[in-house]
């Protein structure tokens, strides 16, 4: 192991680890209509993401491997959570399917950067889109009681995450588009 190197087994990389374990116990809890249990099961998934760069940062366990799989874990958790809110008619399927294809898109950019040794860092627009697409989720347990009033705030919320996320991407595409194609490895850009 380089001595600048962090290693991989670490309380962060864990929680990241856990939370991908999180994923199939959160789709068969909404598939068995266990709605509540699986609300718990994703918002303990979302305080693991919060608490897991927390002390990657406290305790200076920050690693490459974190780096790609804490995003990839959060990505993955939202994303199956909005295809069961789509197959539960909860959320318009054109949501999902924006989102998938987004981070697919962000999914096949971030691999070719790091083929050339460069790790893309999240961004505070990405981070608030993330932000308000989990509230938007979260509010979409409660859509009953949303569509009785007549204000379906958890549909506003969630096209507010979509929105922000596509403004997201188009300023990662901006500033890493052109370091897929570059051939200097050397240079480093967050997005």
């Amino acid at each position: 192991m380089d001595k600048g190197k962090q290693s991989n087994l670490n309380l962060p990389n864990a929680l990241t680890m856990l939370r991908l374990l999180l994923i199939p116990v959160f789709i068969w809890l909404m598939a068995a209509d266990r709605m509540m249990s699986a609300l718990v099961v994703f918002v303990f998934a979302s305080l693991t993401d919060i608490l897991d760069g927390w002390i990657a940062r406290k305790w200076n366990l920050v690693t490459d491997f974190g780096k790609l799989f804490d995003p990839l874990a959060d990505k993955l958790m939202v994303l199956s959570v909005m295809a069961m809110h789509a197959i539960k008619g909860i959320a318009p399927l054109a949501a999902i399917l924006i989102l998938f294809v987004k981070e697919a898109l962000m999914l096949v950019g971030g691999l070719l950067l790091l083929k050339k040794q460069i790790v893309v860092y999240s961004q505070a627009l990405g981070k608030m889109a993330q932000f308000v697409t989990v509230i938007a989720l979260v509010l979409c347990f409660f859509h009953e009681d949303f569509n009785r009033l007549g204000h379906p705030i958890h549909l506003w919320a969630l096209w507010t995450g979509v929105g922000l996320a596509l403004a997201s991407f188009v300023y990662y595409a901006n500033v890493n588009g052109r370091l897929i194609f570059s051939s200097d490895a050397k240079t480093r850009q967050g997005g």
